[in-house]
């Protein structure tokens, strides 16, 4: 199926009718610098297409104008994406129309080895050399990937799930051609590269060649953050705006940029990167092997582990967790069984069969974090505040480097980004310390559901699609 985009022309004015719709032939040649001619000229094999329609007459082209503008609108329906957000451990998928309305979701567990930040991470193979893991030598001394057979349970899950979304109704199986894909991590979007991915502990995967090959789909790969950034350009808090950014508090801190109309990726696909502008002075150590960086102190880990300090409940091992439970030291391995002091028979695979058989939280999450801050604690308040004092730092930096007309700070609906305060005290630190005008950036605070990070892909997907110059 080919898209109809065969000029600059016509690419500008589905993109407008798209993000902009329903809009006058009129509107759209004053917004582009086009003449009326060009812009029929473009739209016609697009409403052939059933790309666009025309509505119904609503407006008259000017004053004293005799006929009444018939504005153009997009077919939402038209085609169907796929959009899946690849995280340490699952896959999360959704399949949308042309506007990125969501229509179907599914999740998928990815059966994993342990593959975290900073563990079983792959150095550059060179001379022949074997990897940690168990992967063969890469011939020409080119890097080898971590694991190649996660990256094939992945690839193959990843078929499933798109398989799956596609098959839910006969017109998604046939009107969808395209599959985003987004992931953390350095992603060389033009080559399909993931050329590295700390949370999968990949690197040189050349990630949108297998998927294509797996699914049957054009596939575009992309930094996670800037196809979220993509998502509010198009269809979000960006419509309309050349200069603004997108900031994103969670596992990791990250920004996406528009500068110019244009999403950022510097020279080498890492701009964006504050999670990892010092902030903090030579404490605390960030992964990244730096030390004081905004992530090494907003991050959820960071929040975890200052909060766990905080309330004197320092993270337990599974192991730890037996002895607390069991009043005895207990050596176990995975399937192996113990009887608690409730009497109770339990397989130990996991901290919360600990916490089940005693009733005592071993492991402290997120959101119980955000939940004890509302409820007034002052202990974890502290720490959710220095978490915020860090991040409105980073966004204060960036401002005034970039200058843009707005900031989105999102993040997941139970994370750092639903703290009621969030807003107020970035906000205080933000007007602190950005210069002059660039303290009069509009902060916007959205919380969201995990489903907009696939989302983001899909908007990707239909980027790449319909712009000559993502292609």
């Amino acid at each position: 199926m080919t898209a109809p985009i065969a000029s600059p022309a016509a690419a500008t004015v589905f993109t407008m009718v798209l993000t902009r719709g329903p809009i006058s032939r009129v509107e759209i040649a004053r917004r582009a610098g086009l003449s009326s001619a060009a812009v029929t000229k473009a739209a016609r094999p697009l409403i052939e297409a059933g790309y666009l329609e025309e509505l119904g007459a609503t407006e008259h082209t000017g004053p004293g104008a005799g006929r009444p503008a018939s504005p153009l609108d997009v077919r939402a329906e038209r085609e169907f994406f796929v959009g899946v957000k690849i995280t340490g451990d699952a896959l999360i998928g959704v399949l949308t129309g042309l506007r990125a309305r969501v229509l179907e979701t599914a999740h998928r567990p990815l059966p994993r080895a342990g593959v975290e930040r900073g563990v079983n991470e792959v150095e550059p193979v060179t001379g022949g050399e074997p990897v940690a893991g168990g992967t063969e030598p890469v011939a020409g001394g080119a890097e080898a990937v971590a694991g190649p057979a996660d990256v094939e349970s992945v690839v193959a899950a990843l078929a499933g799930l798109v398989a799956e979304l596609r098959g839910r109704s006969p017109e998604y199986g046939e009107r969808c051609v395209q599959l985003g894909l987004s992931l953390a991590g350095d992603v060389d979007k033009a080559s399909g590269l993931v050329r590295y991915s700390p949370f999968l502990g990949w690197r040189q995967v050349p990630l949108a060649a297998l998927a294509s090959d797996a699914t049957g789909l054009d596939v575009t790969i992309e930094n996670d953050v800037r196809a979220l950034t993509t998502a509010e350009q198009w269809f979000g808090e960006g419509v309309g705006l050349s200069h603004f950014a997108l900031v994103t508090v969670g596992v990791g801190i990250g920004c996406g940029l528009v500068v110019g109309d244009r999403v950022v990726a510097g020279a080498r696909g890492v701009a964006g990167e504050i999670g990892h502008i010092p902030m903090g002075g030579d404490e605390p150590p960030c992964h990244c092997g730096g030390r004081g960086c905004v992530e090494a102190i907003a991050g959820t880990a960071a929040i975890l582990a200052a909060a766990r300090e905080a309330l004197g409940r320092p993270e337990l091992t599974t192991g730890e967790a037996v002895e607390r439970a069991t009043g005895e030291t207990v050596g176990l391995t995975t399937g192996e069984t113990v009887e608690l002091t409730t009497g109770e028979t339990v397989e130990l695979t996991t901290v919360e069969a600990v916490e089940r058989a005693t009733g005592e939280a071993v492991e402290l999450t997120i959101g119980e974090v955000v939940e004890r801050a509302h409820g007034g604690d002052e202990r974890v308040r502290e720490v959710l505040a220095r978490a915020a004092h860090a991040v409105g730092l980073a966004m204060a930096a960036m401002a005034n480097l970039f200058g843009p007309a707005r900031i989105v700070v999102t993040g997941d609906a139970d994370g750092l980004a639903s703290y009621e305060p969030l807003r107020e005290l970035l906000g205080r630190t933000f007007a602190a310390r950005a210069f002059g005008a660039a303290a009069d950036c509009e902060i916007v605070l959205r919380p969201r559901a995990f489903e907009q990070w696939a989302r983001g892909a899909a908007a990707v997907a239909i980027r790449t699609r319909f712009t000559l110059r993502d292609r």
